[in-house]
């Protein structure tokens, strides 16, 4: 146990948080904040964290309408910054609980964005909080950057870093223990082809998910098949629907070669490595390549087949997507580039690294499945092959909150995090606001 515990009025804040449903969506005219570029949702989670922090002495602020912020110390002194968002990816299928609403069992918290990012941005803003309440006074400013669409293009806090003011040094709270040094390369990329095709098929939701379902009509008959959700970045801990759908139709000698795009996932996706089609076979300290098809649409418009790709940090993104451009030139296919996002890198010899990797040695035996074993074992700060808005604001590094011995919750059904590790996460970006701003 901690001694870091929530307290009724901070439990009811977080149900709240959870219960808006705050995926993207597209841009809205509101009367009252004028033009909301990701819709309603979005907006509603950055006022209502912001109008609290108001009320409780912060001061705060919004650019566009994109991204928020709330601080509190002294306001002329360098800045802390910890950068969260309030976005959320779909809830999708396979939920026991309601996704929006906060569900308590057996202590551990179950919604969407209890881990990725609602849960981490919480856990900030309440050390923040307590800290101000308690009558803290740190020698620098420390400030919660909020953005509000993370899960789709990161422009919020891009918005954040061309027009708002940077902080000296911050962490992100949107990945996992222990400090993250390097993050690798992110390209999704859609091949397609404009021409008609005379087979339906439909899979995935978004781009940086492993997609749980998947359908198509083929000759008037209709086949589904599902799989398991994950990270895109992690495609491992999960199941393709669209490689569960093609091996359906093989086990049933349905007939698809009159869709490219099916094709394609069938003869050189759904049984080859990334490496063989991304013609990326490097391996570096960040990793190797890993590639997810995601987002599968096939209609009387044309075929698409969305793929996000996390490549090894010494290797170029351009050579991959000329490499798959080459490669599905025979199925009539052409490639179009809808997000690249290039590597990150930072030595891990930073002192604030350092600083921090000993926070999580200190508190990592009170997150829930420690074993002793692994204060040798996940210690030294690591790479990773997610995206963290580390790699979209300067002077930015990625440390927790997912606990490395655990499974993986971002984007999956029934995300979850314990009530014990919520409050340990608590303690944790408290014990790293006060060293910061002093170091």
């Amino acid at each position: 146990m901690n001694n870091y515990p929530l307290t009724s009025e901070e439990y009811n804040f977080l149900e709240k948080l959870i219960s808006i449903e705050s995926t993207g969506s597209d841009p809205v005219e509101d009367p009252e904040y004028g033009l909301l570029p990701y819709g309603t949702k979005p907006f509603e989670a950055l006022r209502f964290v912001l109008d609290d922090a108001a009320n409780a002495g912060m001061r705060t602020g919004i650019i566009d309408n994109r991204v928020g912020w709330c601080e509190f110390g002294p306001e002329a002194a360098e800045m802390i910054g910890i950068v969260c968002h309030l976005d959320v990816v779909p809830a999708g299928e396979g939920w026991i609980t309601p996704p929006f609403s906060l569900t308590q069992k057996d202590g551990i918290l179950y919604g969407r964005g209890i881990v990725d990012d609602k849960g981490p941005a919480f856990a900030a803003y309440t050390a923040m909080k307590r800290l101000l309440t308690s009558g803290f006074e740190p020698s620098k400013r420390i400030r919660l950057i909020l953005g509000t669409d993370e899960e789709r293009t990161c422009s919020c806090v891009e918005t954040y870093a061309e027009k708002g003011e940077i902080p000296s040094f911050a962490v992100t709270p949107d990945a996992e223990f222990p400090v993250i040094y390097a993050e690798k390369g992110i390209l999704q990329v859609k091949i397609f082809t404009d021409e008609p095709s005379v087979i339906t098929a439909k899979g995935g939701s978004a781009a940086n998910m492993v997609p749980a379902s998947c359908s198509c009509t083929i000759d008037g008959k209709d086949y589904s098949a599902t799989g398991k959700m994950a990270h895109a970045s992690k495609p491992e801990l999960g199941v393709n629907a669209l490689f569960e759908l093609i091996r359906k139709l093989d086990a049933e000698s349905v007939d698809y070669s009159a869709s490219p795009v099916l094709s394609f996932i069938a003869k050189e996706l759904a049984c080859s490595s990334a490496s063989v089609y991304t013609g990326c076979s490097i391996t570096d300290e960040s990793g190797s390549v890993t590639a997810n098809p995601s987002v599968l649409s096939s209609d009387g418009t044309g075929e698409s087949l969305v793929i996000d790709i996390r490549c090894p940090v010494s290797y170029s993104m351009d050579d991959i997507v000329s490499y798959l451009s080459q490669f599905s030139a025979p199925y009539g296919l052409k490639v179009e580039v809808l997000n690249k996002m290039d590597p990150l890198y930072k030595s891990s010899d930073l002192p604030q690294i350092g600083l921090l990797t000993e926070i999580w040695k200190d508190n990592m035996s009170s997150y829930s499945g420690f074993k002793p074993e692994y204060l040798t074992e996940f210690t030294d700060p690591i790479a990773i092959g997610g995206g963290t808005y580390a790699r979209h604001m300067p002077n930015t590094i990625a440390f927790g909150v997912q606990s490395p011995w655990q499974e993986d919750q971002c984007h999956q059904a029934n995300e979850c995090r314990s009530l014990n590790d919520l409050e340990t996460d608590i303690k944790v970006l408290t014990e790293a606001i006060k060293g910061l701003s002093e170091s």
